[in-house]
């Protein structure tokens, strides 16, 4: 891992790998491109640069999330809130909701947002759906840590409960200030980055098994990779979930023979192109779920819904 040397004279002396100098600049570009259309008007390419960057932004709260872009509390702890306000939801949230229940079961029947437990399709309206039925899934667990936080850690109840002000206050003053341009301009491109970070779960397991050792995730290969930290290198990010991103296509490599092919995709807009807008229309190129259709007695993981 490539870290930046830690001195008490360089500001970015905590930082956990020099990689993440992208993350910073994401998050710093995407306030000064609100900020600007706030104050000079919609523009088009500075919209769908924001879209983007409010993608990359989901991606940051869940890479941030399994390993701490910083090396010292306080640097972590400002980023925590900086997430906070430009993912438009707490970060604290993936915590239950991502690590203690998807991680911990692969997709598979005991975890809330498994891709099967609302059907085992893998179409566009199930991608469109499944930020909605998985947040629907996995609140209560989130609810649920929420409360056992408070009785037995309040100190981190409370700065959790903080996380929620922060996030809920920003909205009310900006819709204060100006509801037109606080939907269009800030609220809009948050809720995209957030469809985009559950709807990744249905992209990345769709079809895949969950009872097979390196079956259970689906890769994405290609240029979009390094513009969105090797998220779509999803096998090796299972496999060592405190691994930096950047260390995700060597990891990949290792993997990569021991995955099912049609498991491994050459790029997304191919993939999205061939199933979800062709797929309907072409029988041929439709994804196939890769789940046993019935019940294997001797092996209680494959049991299925």
């Amino acid at each position: 891992m490539s870290r930046l040397p830690i001195s008490p004279l360089d500001p970015l002396g905590p930082l956990r790998d020099r990689s993440d100098l992208q993350s910073l600049a994401y998050l710093l570009a995407q306030p000064m491109l609100m900020a600007w259309q706030w104050v000079h008007g919609f523009h088009p390419l500075a919209y769908a640069a924001s879209l983007f960057l409010a993608v990359g932004i989901s991606v940051i709260h869940h890479n941030h999330a399994h390993l701490p872009m910083w090396t010292r509390r306080h640097p972590n702890r400002a980023t925590d809130l900086a997430i906070t306000l430009l993912q438009g939801h707490p970060t604290c949230v993936l915590h239950p909701a991502h690590r203690l229940n998807h991680h911990r079961f692969r997709h598979g029947p005991e975890d809330a947002a498994r891709t099967w437990r609302f059907g085992d399709h893998n179409h566009l309206p199930g991608w469109a759906l499944h930020p909605l039925q998985a947040a629907i899934a996995v609140y209560p667990l989130v609810l649920t840590w929420l409360r056992r936080l408070r009785r037995h850690r309040p100190a981190v109840w409370r700065w959790y409960i903080a996380q929620y002000a922060l996030w809920l206050g920003s909205w009310a003053l900006l819709l204060a200030l100006d509801p037109g341009k606080a939907l269009g301009l800030v609220i809009v491109p948050q809720l995209f980055g957030l469809h985009w970070l559950l709807a990744a779960n249905y992209l990345q397991h769709a079809h895949a098994d969950d009872g097979s050792r390196y079956g259970y995730a689906r890769n994405f290969e290609g240029w979009l990779n390094p513009l969105l930290f090797n998220i779509g290198l999803h096998t090796a990010h299972h496999e060592h979930g405190r691994a930096h991103w950047s260390q995700l296509p060597r990891l990949h490599r290792r993997y990569r023979e021991r995955v099912d092919p049609r498991l491994l995709e050459r790029g997304f807009a191919r993939y999205v192109l061939r199933v979800f807008v062709l797929g309907p229309f072409a029988p041929a190129l439709r994804s196939r779920s890769l789940r046993p259709a019935t019940v294997n007695p001797e092996n209680p993981h494959k049991d299925r819904c």
